[in-house]
């Protein structure tokens, strides 16, 4: 999967704050566009396992240590920086697979709500719409930047400024999150 950079590089020439949450694959993929995102003190990159396997829950213990820990040292490889945040692939996750992630020092992160942007029917109008509609503060908003994302582009310049209006603001997750297990 290739990087759609539209999304950051609106996000780099704002220099507004995100967190990538990268599988490795996508990593390998891209590692030029990593390797330069990692270089920005406002850009943060995190483990969403190496193969985004939807359903982690059918997975082994041995295969979803495998998936978190081949991830992350492959974002090190690119970038010389650890992991510490994991999100689960489609958020699916039960207490066997949260546990592990725990155990191997992961902070698990998820979302409380999607804004639809992987679907291609999604007009930009209404993911910044929803968004929004939907958006309360501490919300972690999720755009996704690897091809799938299909109007966010187009809809975050006006997206960012209407929220900038409203008067959020834009942090990596490392200078927010508190210490809840499980943090949406």
């Amino acid at each position: 999967m290739k990087l759609d950079t539209g999304i950051s590089d609106y996000l780099v020439a704002h220099r507004i704050p995100f967190t990538v949450f990268l599988s490795g694959r996508f990593v390998e993929d891209n590692e030029e566009a990593v390797r330069a995102l990692s270089k920005l003190p406002f850009v943060e990159l995190e483990n969403h396992s190496w193969d985004h396997p939807n359903r982690m829950t059918r997975l082994s213990g041995d295969e979803v240590r495998d998936e978190i820990l081949k991830a992350d040292d492959e974002v090190f490889r690119v970038t010389g920086r650890r992991t510490a945040f994991f999100r689960f692939p489609a958020i699916t996750y039960n207490d066997r697979t949260l546990d592990i992630a725990e155990e191997l020092g992961f902070r698990v992160v998820h979302y409380r709500w999607e804004a639809g942007d992987p679907d291609p029917h999604e007009t930009a109008n209404r993911i910044v719409n929803e968004t929004l509609e939907a958006v309360r503060p501490g919300d972690i908003l999720i755009q996704h930047i690897n091809g799938r994302g299909w109007h966010s582009a187009e809809a975050m310049p006006r997206l960012i400024a209407a929220l900038q209006s409203a008067g959020y603001r834009f942090v990596l997750l490392r200078d927010y999150l508190t210490s809840n297990r499980i943090a949406k």
